[in-house]
């Protein structure tokens, strides 16, 4: 299929700004320029990143004739009024998660998304599109492992295990009052929704901050980077001072979903050795599943009847609608970046048909939405220490 030959530009210049910019250069999409939260950082980042714009500011690129797709990277607290801009701009919007902080403002995203229907919404959800998350999702479609039963799993890392890492979404007021859960949870929760079809009615929640107190620097570190270490104190970042710390570390959700099945899922951003691994395991009334981002090319499959058995990410052993999304032979391996470049694939071609009322296989602001009720509907359990209903209108 054709992709859209629209013209993009990114907000954000820290960790997940440039991937969706090389992304988008993979594929061939042309990124005008870039905006960071100065014009040095703009101008930085697009000389890196080989750009011919450096934004000054988020109204240059709303003006833009020429930018017809905006992908949002910035802040979670900026994506309300970033979305709500492009949109009434009239451009296309693919926005990192979560979509807003809290289901208020997803929900008149949502609504605000409706009344212009020409327009294409996204939220950059980009582990369905791991090849075998979508073959698993096949499997599921087509019956191969029976009705759901039950799920496990989870998202699990380790960026954030000592006092002295930090980033800004450690602070409520940057990132929401969830962060383990909001940041990585939300990943969770949407892949396994997108693969079963299932919907959650309500869930028990435990969170808990293990680091209480943290040591912020004065020198700002990136994501996935710990701050610069003092010579005499390797353990302290310079000038560093304590901040205590109110948002999780690790948290435990248990799930009921709405066909009778049961779920749990597991997140920390503390766990050594533990870079970047999502994991589930669905159950079936005639098999079951499981999957492994430290080794995304394979897919467990489970028998009760006859010997378990092992798929290797290979185009030719995929379901059809999905080879697309699967760019390299059978023992080539395709991880991270490349889920990016696929969900960029699947949006870009969706503008290209125009078609907009046809079923999306990416995220839209509906999902976004639905991320965030989940989640405040974990964080109600965590307080009141019960089971809380997802509270849809």
């Amino acid at each position: 299929m054709t992709l859209s030959n629209k013209t993009a530009a990114v907000t954000g210049t820290g960790f997940i700004g440039p991937v969706h910019v090389e992304a988008l250069r993979r594929l061939g999409i042309r990124v005008k320029g870039i905006l960071g939260s100065s014009l040095a950082k703009s101008e930085t980042a697009a000389k890196q990143l080989g750009l011919p714009k450096a934004y000054a500011s988020y109204e240059e690129i709303l003006s833009d004739p020429e930018v017809e797709v905006i992908h949002i990277t910035t802040p979670n607290r900026q994506h309300r009024d970033m979305v709500m801009g492009g949109l009434d701009a009239g451009k296309h919007v693919v926005c990192e998660k979560p979509l807003a902080t809290n289901s208020v403002e997803t929900s008149e995203l949502v609504e605000r998304a409706r009344k212009n229907p020409t327009l294409v919404t996204a939220v950059n959800y980009n582990v369905r599109f791991y090849p075998l998350a979508l073959h698993a999702r096949h499997l599921l479609q087509t019956g191969a492992i029976g009705r759901v039963l039950h799920v496990r799993g989870g998202y699990i890392q380790d960026w954030l295990l000592k006092e002295t890492d930090w980033n800004w979404r450690l602070l409520p007021e940057q990132g929401g009052e969830l962060r383990a859960v909001g940041d990585i949870g939300t990943h969770w929760m949407d892949l396994i929704l997108f693969i079963t079809g299932l919907q959650i009615d309500s869930v028990f929640a435990d969170l808990a901050t293990l680091i209480p107190i943290r040591q912020r620097p004065k020198v700002a570190s990136t994501t996935f980077q710990g701050a610069e270490r003092h010579p005499d104190k390797p353990e302290l970042g310079p000038g560093t001072e304590p901040i205590r710390i109110e948002t999780e570390d690790w948290g435990s959700v248990l799930f009921r979903f709405a066909n009778g099945a049961r779920g749990a899922m597991s997140v920390s951003q503390i766990t050594a050795g533990r870079k970047n691994q999502i994991t589930f395991e669905i159950a079936g009334s005639e098999g079951s599943l499981a999957w492994d981002s430290e080794h995304p090319n394979d897919l467990w499959l489970g028998h009760r009847d006859k010997p378990n058995e092992l798929l290797i990410r290979d185009p030719a052993l995929l379901s059809q609608d999905i080879r697309s999304f699967a760019s390299y032979p059978g023992g080539h391996n395709e991880g991270f970046p490349d889920t990016f470049k696929q969900l960029y694939r699947a949006i870009y071609e969706y503008l290209a048909e125009g078609d907009f009322s046809r079923p999306k296989i990416f995220a839209g602001f509906e999902d976004g939405h639905e991320e965030l009720l989940l989640c405040e509907a974990i964080l109600d359990s965590h307080r009141t220490q019960a089971w809380a209903p997802v509270k849809r209108k």
